[in-house]
Formats: structure tokens, C-alpha cells, sequence
């Protein structure tokens, strides 16, 4: 059976359950429409900052923020259309914003919308109008994001989009690896290295873009658990972040790489009046 109840706790929390595979979503709109919480057969899924999250001026680290209208960081936060400036921080504005719940069922699985709409807030760094809507659907040992992006303007709407899961780890050096790629870029140095499916966890940090995937999905696994993410064709880009001594790691699909609202490289360009429609999807086997 499938539920979605609400709890009043520092924020209004959606939960959504299928309790015939003990499996649950958190999802809390207010603070930028993030999961902050995915159980299967009752382990979690995903690191969470507990302690960052009750500061509404942090950003939060943890769950799944949602990467809009840029992925990564921009050059002094700055990029310039139709000749003039315009300041976008890290990430975007789409996961400190408050999204508003427009839609819920039980039907096929427990399934939650929210929806980002524009306002002077956004269209001071972002001068368009558009509608975002992101549908959760819980069923099993599997969480299905469906993504949509109107483009409200009168004019072709540029825009990266990507998701950021923090998975949780206890050994990371217990992880095993199967991304579609033969090379990455240090986000770090800008240098090009080949990947022989392993990372050196020694490092204080790793932080590292996979720009031509082979295929649509990606896995990692522990011997204990095998986590897949599986992304359609408007992504093109997989990146993988941790810090050492962190109990997480994170691999996000991106629509394209940092800089791509001044490089224009794989940038969505999105006529006026369309929308686009994306799906990634996680699941969980235990071994």
C-alpha cells in the first residue's frame, strides 16, 4: 500500500511510504523542494547535514538538491545576455527557493509534485519566465524523479540542470564502480586524467566531471548494496564529489559542464511556449 502523509516539523515534511517494501521519501518543499531522506527495506539511502539543515541561510548539504539554471559554479557568479550582466551563485536558485506542492497519488506508487515558478527573485540573475515541475515517485526499492522545464519568456530560454545525491558511506574504500567513461576533468586543476574505475580516497577532496558518457546509467556498489542511477539523453554529464573524512559521496547527472551558460557547450536552449521533460531514477538492491 502506498501513503503520503505530512508532518509538522521545522519544516512541513511530505512522507511518502510503500509499506509493502518498507521503503520511504522525505521530501520538504520549503527548502528548495529536496528529498532529504530515501529508505529501502528501512536503511537509508542518503547522508544528511542535520545540523546544517535547520539553518535556513545554509545551503544544505545532503538528500538531492536540485541544480537550476546552472551546474557548478559560474566565473566571479557572473555571466552576461543580451549585453547585459547577471550574478547566478553556485548551482542556482532552484534549491534555496521554496516550492509549493501541486500534486499527489497513491495510484502506481506514492508519488509527490512540487513546482518552482519565476518571480522578481529569480529574474533579477535569471531573466526569464518559466514553470518547474518535479514529480517524486516512490515504489519499491526505486525512486523515479520526472522533470519538467516551461519556458514562459518570449524568447529562448538558456538553461544546465542536473541533481545532486549525497549517498551515504561508511568505507569508502569498500566502493566499487561501474561509470560509463574512460576519462574525467579535475573540476579542480581543469587537467584531463583516464579513469580506471577507482578513485584515491587519501585526497582531501575529489571533485571531478565524466564529460562523454557511453551509456545511461551508472552504478556503485559496496558488496552489501548496489545503488544504479539511470538518466536519459539530456544528460550528458556525470559528476563525482566527496570529501574525505565525510560519510558520503555524490554522483550527479548534469545536462552539461560548468560554464555552460557562457561557453554554451551542450546548454539547453529552450524555444518559447515548449517544455522539456526529463526522468532520472535511483534504485537500491541489496545483496
Amino acid at each position: 500500500m502506498y501513503t503520503i502523509a505530512l508532518e509538522q516539523r521545522q519544516y512541513q515534511t511530505y512522507v511518502l511510504s510503500d509499506q509493502e517494501a518498507n521503503s520511504r521519501v522525505e521530501v520538504v518543499p520549503e527548502r528548495g523542494g529536496i528529498v532529504t531522506s530515501w529508505q529501502v527495506d528501512g536503511r537509508e539511502m542518503f547522508y544528511m547535514d542535520t545540523e546544517r539543515f535547520t539553518h535556513p541561510d545554509l545551503t544544505v548539504r545532503g538528500g538531492i538538491p536540485i541544480l537550476f539554471p546552472i551546474c557548478g559554479g559560474l566565473p566571479n557568479n557572473t555571466y552576461t545576455h543580451n549585453g547585459q550582466e547577471y550574478t547566478l551563485k553556485q548551482h542556482g536558485f532552484a534549491r534555496n527557493l521554496p516550492w509549493q506542492v501541486t500534486g499527489q497519488s497513491t495510484q502506481d506508487g506514492a508519488g509527490l509534485t512540487v513546482t518552482l515558478e519565476s518571480n522578481d527573485e529569480t529574474r533579477a540573475g535569471y531573466p526569464f519566465d518559466f514553470q518547474v515541475d518535479f514529480t517524486y515517485i516512490l515504489k519499491g526499492d526505486q525512486l523515479e524523479i520526472l522533470q519538467k522545464y516551461t519556458n514562459r519568456s518570449q524568447e529562448s530560454m538558456p538553461f544546465s540542470t542536473g541533481l545532486h545525491p549525497y549517498f551515504a558511506v561508511t568505507d569508502k574504500t569498500q566502493l566499487r564502480f561501474n561509470i560509463p567513461a574512460t576519462e574525467l576533468i579535475d573540476h579542480r586543476t581543469l587537467s584531463h586524467h583516464s579513469f580506471a574505475e577507482s578513485f584515491d580516497f587519501e585526497q582531501d577532496e575529489i571533485d571531478v566531471a565524466f564529460p562523454d558518457l557511453t551509456a545511461h546509467s551508472a552504478s556503485v556498489g559496496d558488496g552489501a548494496l548496489e545503488l544504479k542511477v539511470y538518466y536519459d539523453t539530456t544528460y550528458s554529464v556525470l559528476v563525482f564529489w566527496t570529501v574525505k573524512g565525510k560519510p558520503f559521496y555524490c554522483l550527479e547527472p548534469w545536462t552539461s559542464l560548468r560554464n555552460a551558460m557562457i561557453t554554451g557547450d551542450r546548454l539547453v536552449s529552450l524555444p518559447p511556449g515548449e517544455t522539456l521533460t526529463t526522468t532520472v531514477r535511483l534504485t537500491a538492491g541489496m545483496r
